[in-house]
C-alpha cells in the first residue's frame, strides 16, 4: 500500500497572513489562532465542547464520543454553516494518473486584496445578520448514521437513468453503465447529505462488482465525488489490473493536496463477483475483499475531518468523462458513516455477493408478467452456454445454459435443477454392440455409479475368489480397469452415500479362507482415490444389499439366501449410528431363499419388497411387500411368485408399477412341468382405491433374473435378463416398449449368454445398456441408437 501526495501551488492565492488568511483557508472553518481551536456548538449541543475536549485529551463524565469517532455524517462535529468554507480541489486526470505531478487547484487565482478592505467586507457581512453562519442554516449536527445507498439514489423512481442497463451474470444482477453520457450517471451529493454538507470523517464504502479484464496501464473508476464545473476529484475509487486506488482531496496544507492510497495485489478483473469493504479512519485505511484477511495501511496524511461537499455530485463508474468508465457490473455501492462495515457484511453465506443495501431492481428475479404486461425493469443475461457432461446447477450457475450434445437439448439452471427449454425428443431406433469387457470371471451383478468430481464407475460382482471383483472407470468413452477388491463369490454391489461419505457394499455368497462368512462395506478414500475396507458384517450366503433413507436416517438391508441347507432364515436391516459411524442391527425379517430387496416410496410412505425364491421344497411361494410404520417395517401385501429373483419399481406419469422376475417353477410335491424355466413374469400396478398392487400384465420370460427400466425421450422401456430356456443359456433378452393401453410390447431381441443383470446409464456421448453374464467371463456394453 502506498500514499502519494500532490502539492497545490499557492501562487496567486490570498496574500494576507494571520487570522484573516487562516479564517478563509482553515479546513475547520474557523482559525485556531483566531478562535482558540475548532468552532464550538452552542451550549448543550451534541458533540460540541465535548468533542474539542476529547481531541485535547480531556474526558468529561457522561460524555461519549459517537461511533466511529465523529458526529454522524458530518464526521467532525462541526455545525452547519461555519464562519468560513474550506477550499475545494483535486487533481487533474493526467497528473493524477502520473502519480504525484504538481497541479493547479480548482480555484482560479484572485488578485490581492488589502487587509483593511477584507476586514471591512467581513464586518459588513456580520452587521447584515449573516454572522459566521450561512443564511437558512442552523447549528444542527450530522447525526444520521444510516447507510447511504449511492447506487439506489442513481435509479430514477420511474425507471433507470439513461446509460444504465440491468444485466445478469452467474445468477446475480448488476448495473452495466454506458460511457456515452457520463454526466447522466451523476446526482447531487445533497440528495444523500440531507442534514449537513460535510463528508464523514470515518466511514466504510461497500462495493459489490463484477469487473472485466482490463488492459495494462488502464484505470477504471467505480465512483467519484466531484465539484461542479471543476475537474477535481474530492473522493473517488478506481481500479487497475491487480490494484485498487482510493483518492481524496486533503486540505491540511495551503492550497490542498491530492492523496492516493494504493492497495496492490488486488485481483478483481477475473469476471467474478466480489464484495469490497474499504474502512477509513483518520490515517488508517483497510481493504477487505470477499471477507478475506484485511489489507491495512497507515499513511501520513489523514482523511479530512471536515470535507465540504457543497455543490458536489456523485458519479457512477466515471469521473465525468468517457475515459476510464467502469466496464463491468455494479451491484452495490454504499457509504456507511461512522463504522467499519466488515462485521455487518461478513456473516453472509456467500461473501462475494454479501449485501448491506441493494437497489430493488437488482434484488430478485422479476416475476413472469401478465399477458398484457411488460417487465418494469427488463434485464439481460450473459448467456453462457456449457457443453459436454451435465454440469452442476447451483445459485452460482443460476440463469446459465447447458447444451446436452447427446440429447441435443438446451437446459436452463434455475438455481437448483436444470429445466428443459428446448429438447429434441429422441426415439430408440436400434441397439448396437459398443464394448466387449473381459472380466476376472463370470459376473453375477453390476453396479454403475458416479463419484462427484471423479467420474463414472462400474463395479463387477465376479464369481471366482482370486483375484476377486473388479471396478472399472469410464475413460475416453470406454470402461477401463481401475481397482481389484478381494471378494468371495460376490453376488452384487450397492453404492450409497451418507453425508459426504461414499460407500460400496458387496454381498459375498461364500466363506473366506478362515471359514468366516462376511459381507463387506468399503469406503471411498479421497486421499488414496480408491475404496478401502470400512466395516465387515456377518451374513449368510448374501445375495443383495439395499440402501435407503427414512426420515433422515440411513439404513442398509441385506438379503440372506440360506444358512447351510436352511433357506428359511432372517434377513437383516441395519441402521446407521452417527455416533459410532457404524451400521447396527435394527430389525430382522423372515425370508425364504431370498434374492433381492427393493426399496421405494409413494408419497409419504416407504416400502420394502423382498423377492423370496425357495423355501426348501417349492419356488411357488409368496414374496412380501412391507411398509414402514411406527419405526419398523410391517407386512403390507403378499404376492405369489415363482422363484422370484428381482423386483423393479418404476413410474410412468402418475402411475406406479412393480415388476417381478420369476426364475423357475418347481414344487417337490407336484408333477414336474414340461419346462421349469419358461414362465410368466408379472407387472403389477398400484391401485390407489384398493390400496394394493394388482396384476397389470404377464410377460413370458425364460428363467428371468432381472428387470431394468429406462427411458429414451418420452418413451419408456423394460429390459428383461433371460438366462436359461431349459436347453441353452444362449437366450435372447428382450426390450419391451411401453405402448399405453397395450401395456409393454416386445421391441428388440438381444442375443445374450446366461444374462444375469442389466444396468442402464447415460454419458455425454449417449445412452447405454450394460449386461453381465453368469456363464462366461465377458460382459457387454450396448449403445442405444436414436433418431
Amino acid at each position: 500500500m502506498s500514499e502519494e501526495m500532490e502539492p497545490r501551488s499557492a501562487a496567486g492565492g490570498w496574500a494576507e497572513s494571520g487570522c484573516l488568511r487562516s479564517l478563509l483557508q482553515s479546513r475547520d472553518g474557523c482559525s485556531r489562532q483566531c478562535f482558540g481551536g475548532r468552532p464550538r456548538s452552542p451550549p448543550g449541543a451534541p458533540g460540541g465542547d465535548a468533542r474539542a475536549e476529547q481531541r485535547a485529551g480531556v474526558r468529561r463524565p457522561g460524555v461519549t464520543r459517537p461511533q466511529g469517532g465523529q458526529s454522524g455524517v458530518g464526521g467532525s462535529g462541526q455545525p452547519h454553516g461555519g464562519a468560513c468554507e474550506s477550499p475545494r480541489g483535486a487533481d487533474r486526470e493526467g497528473a493524477e494518473d502520473s502519480g504525484g505531478v504538481p497541479v493547479d487547484g480548482p480555484a482560479q487565482a484572485k488578485p490581492p486584496m488589502s487587509a483593511p478592505l477584507l476586514l471591512w467586507v467581513i464586518l459588513l457581512r456580520w452587521a447584515s445578520g449573516g454572522g459566521f453562519i450561512r443564511p437558512g442554516r442552523t447549528w444542527q449536527h450530522c447525526t444520521d448514521l444510516r447507510p447511504l445507498d449511492i447506487l439506489s439514489e442513481a435509479v430514477a423512481p420511474g425507471g433507470l437513468a439513461r446509460g444504465m442497463r440491468v444485466f445478469q451474470a452467474q445468477g446475480v444482477r448488476g448495473f452495466q453503465l454506458s460511457s456515452s453520457r457520463p454526466r447522466a450517471l451523476g446526482f447531487p451529493a445533497s440528495r444523500l447529505f440531507i442534514h449537513c454538507d460535510r463528508f464523514p470523517e470515518e466511514f466504510s464504502i461497500i462495493v459489490t462488482l463484477r469487473a472485466l479484464r482490463v488492459p495494462a496501464k488502464r484505470n477504471e473508476y467505480i465512483f467519484t465525488l466531484m465539484v461542479e464545473e471543476n475537474p477535481s476529484v474530492l473522493v473517488g475509487l478506481r481500479y487497475a489490473p491487480d490494484k485498487l486506488h482510493f483518492l481524496f482531496w486533503s486540505q491540511e496544507r495551503a492550497g490542498g493536496w491530492q492523496t492516493r492510497v494504493t492497495f496492490p495485489n488486488v485481483s478483481l478483473s477475473d469476471n467474478q463477483w466480489h464484495t469490497l469493504i474499504l474502512a477509513v479512519s483518520g490515517q488508517s485505511f483497510s481493504l477487505t475483499v470477499d471477507c478475506s484477511i484485511p489489507k491495512d495501511v497507515v499513511v501520513e496524511t489523514p482523511f479530512p475531518a471536515s470535507l465540504s461537499v457543497r455543490r458536489a455530485s456523485f458519479y457512477l463508474g466515471n469521473r465525468r468523462r468517457r475515459k476510464g468508465v467502469f466496464t463491468g457490473l455494479l451491484r452495490q455501492l454504499v457509504l456507511l458513516p461512522g463504522a467499519d462495515a466488515t462485521s455487518r457484511i461478513c456473516h453472509a453465506v456467500n461473501f462475494k455477493v454479501a449485501t448491506l443495501s441493494v437497489p430493488t431492481v437488482l434484488q430478485d428475479v422479476p416475476a413472469k408478467p401478465g399477458s398484457n404486461e411488460v417487465l418494469k425493469h427488463p434485464y439481460e443475461s450473459d448467456m453462457k452456454v456449457t457443453l459436454g457432461a451435465r454440469p452442476r446447477c447451483s445459485k452460482q450457475e443460476k440463469a446459465q445454459f447447458w447444451f446436452n450434445t447427446s440429447r441435443r437439448g438446451l437446459y436452463l439452471c434455475n438455481g437448483s435443477t436444470w429445466l428443459s427449454m428446448l429438447e429434441v425428443q429422441h426415439r430408440l431406433d436400434y441397439v448396437e454392440e459398443y464394448q466387449n469387457l473381459v472380466t476376472n470371471s463370470e459376473t453375477m451383478g453390476i453396479e454403475v455409479f458416479t463419484i462427484p468430481k471423479v467420474g463414472l464407475f462400474a463395479a463387477m460382482a465376479n464369481r471366482i475368489t482370486p483375484p476377486g471383483s473388479a471396478i472399472y472407470r469410464w475413460m475416453d468413452g470406454k470402461f477401463v480397469h481401475y481397482q481389484n477388491i478381494p471378494t468371495h463369490q460376490a453376488q452384487s454391489w450397492k453404492y450409497f452415500t451418507i453425508g459426504k461419505k461414499i460407500f460400496l457394499a458387496v454381498a459375498n455368497f461364500e466363506q473366506n479362507e478362515r471359514g468366516q462368512e462376511f459381507s463387506v462395506i468399503y469406503k471411498w478414500s479421497r486421499r488414496k482415490a480408491k475404496f478401502i475396507t470400512y466395516q465387515r458384517i456377518s451374513t449368510h450366503s448374501a445375495r443383495d444389499w439395499e440402501a435407503f433413507v427414512i426420515e433422515g436416517e440411513a439404513f442398509l438391508a441385506v438379503v440372506n439366501h440360506r444358512e447351510g441347507n436352511n433357506h428359511n432364515i432372517d434377513s437383516v436391516i441395519y441402521r446407521w449410528n452417527p455416533r459410532t459411524g457404524l451400521f447396527e442391527t435394527n430389525q430382522t425379517i423372515p425370508t425364504s431363499g431370498a434374492y433381492d430387496w427393493e426399496f421405494f416410496t409413494i408419497g409419504p410412505y416407504s416400502f420394502l419388497a423382498v423377492a423370496n425364491t425357495f423355501n426348501g421344497t417349492s419356488t411357488k411361494i409368496y414374496s412380501h411387500i412391507y411398509i414402514w410404520l411406527s419405526g419398523s417395517f410391517q407386512l403390507f401385501q403378499s404376492i405369489l411368485t415363482f422363484g422370484a429373483a428381482d423386483w423393479e419399481v418404476f413410474h410412468i406419469g402418475d402411475r406406479v408399477f412393480l415388476a417381478v422376475a420369476n426364475s423357475h417353477s418347481y414344487d417337490s410335491g407336484m408333477p414336474a412341468p414340461s419346462n421349469f424355466y419358461a414362465i410368466n413374469s408379472s407387472i403389477y400396478e398400484l391401485n390407489i382405491t384398493a390400496q394394493m398392487f394388482v396384476k397389470f400384465q404377464d410377460l413370458l420370460t425364460y428363467s428371468a433374473l432381472d428387470w431394468e427400466f429406462f427411458s429414451v425421450g418420452d418413451d419408456s422401456f423394460l429390459v428383461v435378463a433371460n438366462s436359461f430356456d431349459g436347453f441353452t443359456f444362449s437366450v435372447n433378452s428382450i426390450i419391451y416398449r411401453w405402448q399405453g393401453y397395450e401395456g409393454f410390447v416386445a421391441a428388440h431381441h438381444l442375443p445374450t449368454v446366461g444374462c444375469r443383470d442389466w444396468e442402464a446409464f447415460h454419458t455425454a456421448e449417449g445412452s447405454y445398456l450394460f449386461y453381465s453374464s453368469a456363464k462366461e467371463p465377458l460382459s457387454k456394453v450396448l449403445k442405444l441408437k436414436t433418431t
